[in-house]
């Protein structure tokens, strides 16, 4: 299972208990925040905390710096809260400090995922999951996650030895012996005094891709500002996760790729193991049967055997360089732009390679007309997986007999009436939402898919499948290297790793009217 790091909320801290406390996670509440895995929102309840005094605290998800032991939780309407008890040691103290200080604001948890599925929105949500721990850290993701207050219990402290003129006078009468006591009695009766502290981030962390590239440049060069900007969000995250690029970043450039695949997003979506660059899926083939038997018969028996499917994990990547001159005097958004293209690009790649594996590998269903055509791919996909499909990919025009959106929209039956596009449809056999490519037909969801390019042989056939027939695996994060080279321009690129696993080919059905 892959470990998830979400940062989560604002903290409270006293430091004469030496407790810190604030919302770990926000359950039910449909917020996104954006992790090492891509963007994620957690249900209601979907959080399990088998005993919160094992849970530690820990700094930045450092497993080897740990500063606490979470004392209780409460899981209220919003999420779940919880306090946390400092150790005395010099990292419980550094981490009081840092937070009364305003240089650490949030709380972030560690959990293992144990049951999520991909929203229309392009975001996860997480159903089931185990706190494995919850960390201290630089700034939270969530909007509601800006710290509020920090009360802290401070001791005014008092000089060694103070020296008064009715001092003095006492340490000339007879009855000086007891002098010490009375100063302790004076020093054990001292008032505390409570100090607030409200604090805001030192650095603006909600940067785009554009400007964090720009920051890497002046960086290099320099520049104080930028490097204290890039330093701060490497705390942030290349702590939490060597080799991750700041959660900001991640949210302005994953989320354009979320929003183009429609193929991907209409099949199970699973994170890419850690290392590796093949996936291995064990896979059924001769199995165990059973059979009716006579009285004092011997059984049957039957030899199964299992065997791995192997899939290659590959990578996408796209880089381009630009003149420096167009990357000083100009403002960051034309970086956010050209970095807005390369990740349009990347999706529509990724989208259409994982649609043409399905598309070279499936099985046909032929019959005389589009619906009769749909009909039995249905029937033929459900005898494959004993489960009924789903979804119909359609690409929007150049489909094989004419099975694609604009084919779907011009079906009509034999008065001309249509059969798939009508406001108040006259035929049962679905409806295509007008002016959008929503839509269903024969109790299919309808998936339109521009980047569809079809099979090896570009043969865009019309595909009926379940979701769980293929599962897309992806590295959580695209990359970006800016370097200054020897002529004078910047070399910009992004990169991800995917790997692709066809679990039932036999279960995507590709249409043919004969």
């Amino acid at each position: 299972m892959e470990t998830l790091y979400i940062e989560a909320s604002s903290i409270e801290c006293s430091e004469e208990r030496r407790e810190i406390s604030g919302k770990i996670v926000p359950l039910g509440t449909g917020e996104i925040g954006h992790t090492n895995l891509g963007a994620y929102t957690f249900a209601a309840n979907s959080i399990e905390i088998a005993d919160p005094s094992k849970i530690k605290l820990l700094s930045q998800h450092d497993l080897k710096k740990p500063i606490g032991r979470m004392t209780a939780a409460e899981t209220r309407a919003d999420g779940i809260y919880a306090t946390f008890k400092l150790s005395r040691s010099s990292g419980g103290n550094d981490a009081l400090i840092m937070a009364q200080e305003g240089l650490v604001t949030g709380l972030s948890i560690g959990a293992e995922i144990l049951a999520s599925k991909p929203s229309k929105d392009g975001h996860t949500v997480v159903s089931s999951a185990r706190l494995k721990e919850v960390s201290l850290v630089t700034v939270p993701a969530f909007a509601s996650s800006e710290i509020l207050e920090i009360a802290a219990e401070e001791v005014i402290p008092v000089e060694e030895n103070p020296q008064t003129e009715s001092e003095t006078a006492v340490e000339n009468t007879p009855e000086t012996v007891a002098a010490p006591v009375e100063a302790a009695a004076v020093e054990a009766a001292r008032p505390t005094v409570t100090a607030m502290y409200y604090t805001n981030p030192r650095l603006n962390l909600n940067v785009t891709a554009g400007e964090y590239a720009k920051a890497q440049i002046n960086a290099a060069r320099g520049d104080a500002d930028a490097r204290d900007l890039v330093a701060a969000l490497q705390v942030a995250t290349v702590a939490e996760n060597t080799g991750m690029v700041p959660p900001t970043y991640l949210k302005d450039v994953i989320g354009i790729i979320d929003s183009s695949r429609p193929f991907i997003d209409s099949i199970e979506r699973a994170a890419l193991p850690a290392s590796g660059m093949k996936i291995f899926t064990p896979k059924l083939g001769t199995q165990a049967t059973v059979a009716l038997t006579a009285e004092g018969a011997e059984f049957s028996s039957t030899d199964t055997t299992v065997t791995f499917q192997e899939d290659t994990v590959v990578k996408f990547a796209g880089a381009g360089k630009l003149d420096l001159e167009l990357v000083d005097r100009s403002d960051p958004s034309f970086l956010d732009l050209y970095l807005r293209e390369l990740a349009a690009s990347y999706a529509q790649k990724t989208d259409a390679y994982a649609a043409q594996i399905a598309a070279e590998a499936a099985a046909g269903s032929s019959s005389s007309t589009i619906y009769k055509a749909i009909a039995l791919g249905i029937s033929d996909s459900y005898g494959v997986m004993r489960q009924t499909p789903n979804n119909l990919l359609v690409a929007t025009t150049g489909g094989e007999d004419g099975i694609d959106f604009a084919g779907l929209l011009g079906a009509v039956d034999g008065s001309n009436r249509p059969l798939f596009a009508a406001a108040a449809p006259q035929n049962a056999a679905g409806l295509i939402t007008q002016g959008s490519t929503n839509g269903s037909v024969a109790g299919l969801n309808l998936v339109v898919d521009a980047n569809y390019t079809g099979d090896n042989g570009n043969a865009k056939h019309a595909l009926v499948y379940p979701t769980m027939a293929m599962r897309f695996h992806e590295s959580g994060t695209l990359q970006i290297r800016a370097n200054v080279v020897a002529n004078g321009q910047l070399e910009i690129g992004i990169y991800g790793y995917v790997a692709v696993v066809n679990r039932y080919p036999a279960a995507f059905r590709k249409l043919n009217v004969a």
